[in-house]
């Protein structure tokens, strides 16, 4: 074996005692709503521009931070072996490495930079912890990962952990940006987006943050070794798959999820039906934490198989959404969509998004990109690869959509969807 590439979730906090190994309470993952109470006490003071100046990101359930913040709060006696160092915090990538280099026996508590990004304690121009932020969020600095970059020999598996021991760990790119390494979006102004639970939409904006005035937020994109990092402006979207799994599993519409496509074909359109999915409020560009979700513009003519329809509907709206903020704040226009993850599957969804776009939506040929993009990394640290030129070499398409949607209907339908949205707005006191 080569070596060892990591890609996580982003955003989800562990929080574990470095002498036992046992975290000190469940992971909190990224969608978890619970701090919403603490977000909106910090947008009143130090106020949100404190925070995303630094960290491109706003205030919100979304992040690290004040998932590690109740963690302190609400378990007893956590922050107190937090300020000697007893307890640590990352996320799922440091627990992983911390385990597979030792853990009690000396496993290394380190993290990269993309996902040091999603925590909110890292400032964005000197990628280093911040210590007005650890102090605005009452977080000891000594409980976080030591950063590195996204590619280089960070350690090897311990010896006794099967079948890997001695293997070089030398990659980690947080689930989104490994995926925008594997679709060899290395150049400024290349995009992709991953349809998943969520739905996130990367575009590299090269060796400087953009910060945006839409909705956006700014990220790292990537670190490879000692070159500089990479940013990118990111739009996320908090439900998508996971609104077809809700279809399945709440309403029973449908036994599997993939049954979604033929259940959604039986009609020829929504039948004027639009789905908002803002079950634990809306992400970009909207950033509304009091939004709910919302079912708009039923009739008597409604079916199951226009919800259908309306469920796969929402995620390609969404990502026009995201789309139209990210080429504002950018100034430039995208000539198609590099596309990845479990729905790129349904070739419904993908035509339509696509029509909703007006312009070219493309699978690479190896669709497992995620992983591919922490692969690429660690192949590059140990020298397997020998620079991002010989990895552009590997992609290839594998199917392209072209739209062919009449631009009176998708002007219409995106004024419908923008209605929608608007209705779910606030509907949280």
């Amino acid at each position: 074996r080569a070596a060892i590439g990591i890609t996580n979730q982003r955003e989800t906090t562990v929080v574990w005692n470095r002498r036992t190994g046992k975290p000190v309470a469940n992971a909190i993952v990224w969608q978890d709503t619970r701090v919403a109470e603490m977000a909106a006490e910090l947008a009143r003071h130090p106020g949100n521009e404190f925070f995303s100046a630094r960290t491109g990101l706003p205030l919100s359930t979304y992040f690290s931070s004040l998932k590690l913040c109740w963690i302190l709060d609400n378990i007893a006696g956590a922050r107190n072996l937090a300020e000697t160092g007893e307890v640590i915090f990352g996320n799922i990538d440091s627990y992983l490495v911390w385990k597979l280099t030792g853990g009690t026996s000396g496993g290394l508590h380190l993290t990269d930079v993309t996902n040091a990004s999603r925590t909110q304690f890292l400032n964005l121009k000197t990628l280093d912890w911040d210590n007005d932020l650890l102090q605005a969020f009452k977080v000891p600095r000594r409980m976080l990962p030591q950063i590195c970059s996204s590619s280089e020999i960070y350690g090897r598996v311990a010896p006794g952990q099967k079948p890997l021991g001695g293997t070089k760990i030398a990659g980690i790119l947080g689930d989104q940006q490994a995926a925008l390494v594997g679709q060899c979006c290395f150049e400024q102004g290349e995009a992709k987006n991953t349809y998943g639970t969520g739905c996130f939409l990367l575009l590299n904006t090269g060796t400087r943050p953009a910060h945006s005035r839409h909705g956006l937020l700014t990220t790292v994109a990537y670190q490879l070794g000692r070159q500089p990092a990479h940013y990118a402006l990111e739009g996320s979207v908090a439900v998508t798959g996971a609104l077809v799994q809700w279809l399945r599993d709440n309403l029973g519409l449908i036994g599997k999820s993939k049954e979604v496509e033929a259940l959604a074909r039986t009609v020829e359109d929504n039948g004027g039906v639009y789905f908002v999915p803002a079950f634990s409020g809306l992400f970009a560009p909207y950033w509304k934490t009091s939004a709910r979700g919302v079912i708009a513009g039923l009739t008597q003519y409604a079916n199951k198989g226009h919800m259908a329809r309306a469920v796969l509907e929402a995620t390609a709206f969404q990502t026009r959404d995201v789309v139209e903020a990210m080429e504002s704040d950018a100034g430039i226009r995208l000539q198609m969509l590099r596309v990845d993850g479990g729905m790129i599957e349904n070739n419904l969804l993908m035509q339509f998004q696509a029509d909703i776009l007006d312009r070219p939506v493309v699978r690479p040929a190896v669709r497992e990109t995620t992983a591919l993009g922490a692969a690429y990394a660690a192949g590059l640290a140990v020298g397997y690869f020998q620079n991002i030129d010989e990895l552009r070499t590997h992609w290839e398409a594998g199917k392209r959509w072209e739209p062919s949607m009449e631009s009176s209907r998708r002007e219409l339908m995106c004024r419908d969807w923008k209605k929608a949205v608007a209705r779910s707005f606030d509907w949280m006191e």
